[in-house]
């Protein structure tokens, strides 16, 4: 984890190599306190890719302790009997 002061965002080249080269999250605090986080797109692309993923595991868990399931052999059937496939 890679900690900064605030001070130090006006090396703009410096905080975008450290992002870069670490390929994680920079912390930037204000008087010892958490203030931002500084990250490559690539890394914050991973990230939400990971919660959006994580998010539809969830919702069919959810699916599936509601009851709101499909047989899937017998779904593909239907399908197969409807298209003719």
């Amino acid at each position: 984890m890679q900690i900064v002061p605030m001070r130090d965002l006006k090396n703009t080249v410096e905080i975008e190599r450290r992002c870069a080269e670490s390929n994680e999250p920079v912390f930037v605090t204000k008087n010892g306190y958490g203030r931002l986080v500084v990250m490559d797109i690539g890394y914050y692309e991973r990230l939400v890719g990971k919660i959006d993923e994580a998010r539809m595991i969830n919702e069919g868990i959810a699916d599936y302790e509601a009851g709101r399931v499909v047989d899937g052999k017998k779904s593909l059937k239907k399908m197969r009997d409807k298209y003719g496939i």
